[in-house]
């Protein structure tokens, strides 16, 4: 299982990165982002310190840590600048937190981080086909979740996804460690938003070539 979306106590989350990378390690995960939350008020303070721990651990453990951020709730106009901070301070997986159903996100926020280039943009809700094409464009990846509420929207994404070609990858953007799967879990959440069968490598090699991406 590789997990590009996932939070510690820098955000939201319950456990420090180490805990949250062991926990992981023994649900069956062997590449993990830590992309905890981030505006401009903590990037400067969250991002460094994920990129100092994820190289403690990939010096010191079993699997694969990533330091990255998940820019969440900035105004569309602003978005491009926070994600240009997070990766000048070294995060290599940039999330979007999208337009999903169950949180005030601004409207907007789906394209402002496809434009911005984020890696992938997570639970964005009701994406319109226009926002699809550009992040096909883009080569932005969207998210099918495991995480409670956000999932609301994933047999749409998934459907529309599908239909117009663009890039899918499961995430668990887990808070607690009982939010942590393993791959026999990730394909059951992809078969329930619609994903055929056929198409499970697909969402799975993507993952392949984003971890390829952040660790060159």
């Amino acid at each position: 299982m590789i997990d590009l979306h996932t939070h510690s106590i820098f955000s939201d989350g319950e456990l420090v990165p180490s805990e949250l990378v062991r926990r992981a390690a023994v649900s069956g995960v062997r590449v993990i982002a830590i992309t905890d939350h981030v505006d401009s008020s903590n990037v400067d303070f969250v991002v460094p310190r994920l990129v100092r721990v994820a190289r403690d651990l990939n010096a010191a453990g079993t699997i694969t840590v990533i330091p990255g951020a998940e820019v969440t709730h900035v105004p569309p106009g602003l978005f491009a600048q926070v994600v240009l901070k997070a990766r000048e301070l070294g995060a290599r997986i940039v999330l979007a937190h999208g337009e999903t159903l169950v949180e005030p996100v601004e409207e907007g926020t789906n394209r402002a981080a496809i434009e911005a280039r984020v890696d992938i943009l997570a639970h964005p809700g009701l994406i319109t086909e226009e926002d699809i094409l550009r992040a096909i464009e883009l080569d932005v990846t969207l998210e099918i979740t495991a995480r409670k509420g956000h999932s609301l929207a994933n047999g749409y994404v998934a459907k529309e996804a599908l239909r117009l070609g663009a890039a899918l990858t499961v995430n668990t953007d887990s808070h607690a460690p009982s939010d942590l799967i393993d791959r026999g879990m990730a394909v059951k959440i992809l078969l329930a938003a619609g994903v055929s069968r056929a198409a499970l490598e697909g969402v799975f090699q993507r993952a392949e070539l984003l971890v390829a991406r952040a660790t060159k």
